[in-house]
């Protein structure tokens, strides 16, 4: 192992984060009860230009009003574009008045790590401004060439700043920046051998995972399709993202059951760590379990499992 180790920033239940359009207040109460373990009120992509300003002041009526934290959501804000005239005014007025209750600011299209410095630098200053005793993280959307082009760099530099938590695959923007032929958000090209989004989805969990940072896949568009919508998930997990998005309530439960370890395979994962207990109290290094041998690489992949489970039994109790 090397001796140059990035510890997670912080530690969060996050198998299925559901967006939340900001310009519909309709949609609030009933996100609230939805039984996700993350929410994003959304400023950005989901509401129109004419609907921006009264969208922020219904996120910030919605942050400060309903009980998030009660019912086992972390919950965080989507804001605009750091190329856009709303952006400032989005993280001053959030933090200014609902900044308490606020525990991620998800930062879209990020494509070059000052992108995040910027929105950091604006917290600490507002933080202090306002005498706030948390520390509002920080999520980054990768959906751009730039981004992922960049993506290593992102990482570790908001590794280093302890503030950057986790990066999200933005893959509608991120097929839009590539000018790459999809059927739909999230879907697969039936012209491609395999799936199209594997090697962005990699490139991105491997930078997560170096510098200590969550991994999240983003949206499948077709609320439709949930065979598709669990499939996707179940490559994303497979590649060791920690959750994927929903854009309907309907996807929560999906991706629940995908990112949530079967009771099987937790069960599977205390044996091995139980039987190379055993095998260490015998001063060996390795052992047979079920006819295939386990040692310290399966004792780490076993404690993975292990600790998700306990995280996510800990937080639905």
């Amino acid at each position: 192992m090397s001796h140059t180790l990035y510890q997670a920033n912080a530690q969060r239940v996050q198998r299925c984060e559901l967006a939340v359009p900001g310009s519909n207040p309709d949609m609030f109460e009933k996100a609230l009860k939805s039984g996700v373990d993350f929410i994003f009120l959304d400023l950005e992509d989901a509401v129109a230009p004419d609907d921006k300003l009264q969208a922020r002041k219904n996120v910030i009526q919605a942050i400060n009003d309903l009980d998030w934290e009660g019912h086992g959501i972390t919950l965080s804000v989507r804001i605009n574009g750091l190329d856009t005239q709303y952006m400032v005014r989005d993280v001053v007025d959030l933090v200014e008045q609902a900044g308490a209750k606020i525990k991620t600011l998800l930062v879209p299209k990020v494509g070059v790590y000052s992108d995040v410095y910027m929105v950091d630098a604006m917290l600490s200053q507002l933080e202090m401004q306002q005498g706030l005793t948390n520390k509002i993280g920080i999520e980054a959307l990768i959906e751009t060439a730039l981004g992922m082009a960049n993506v290593e760099d992102i990482a570790k530099q908001g590794a280093i700043g302890g503030r950057l938590e986790a990066l999200h695959f933005g893959v509608a923007d991120y097929a839009a920046s590539n000018r790459a032929r999809t059927v739909n958000i999230g879907g697969l090209n039936p012209d491609y051998p395999g799936d199209q989004w594997h090697f962005a989805i990699s490139r991105m969990t491997v930078a997560c995972r170096a510098y200590g940072l969550r991994p999240i896949d983003g949206p499948f568009g077709d609320i439709k399709d949930p065979e598709g919508y669990k499939a996707g998930a179940r490559r994303a997990a497979a590649l060791g993202c920690e959750g994927k998005w929903a854009i309907h309530p309907s996807q929560i439960a999906l991706a629940n059951e995908v990112f949530t370890p079967p009771p099987a395979e937790v069960e599977k994962a205390k044996r091995i760590l139980q039987a190379l207990k055993e095998a260490a109290a015998q001063g060996k290094g390795a052992a047979a379990l079920d006819g295939r041998l386990i040692d310290a690489a399966s004792e780490r992949m076993a404690n993975n499992i292990v600790r998700a489970a306990e995280a996510i039994a800990a937080k639905t109790k």
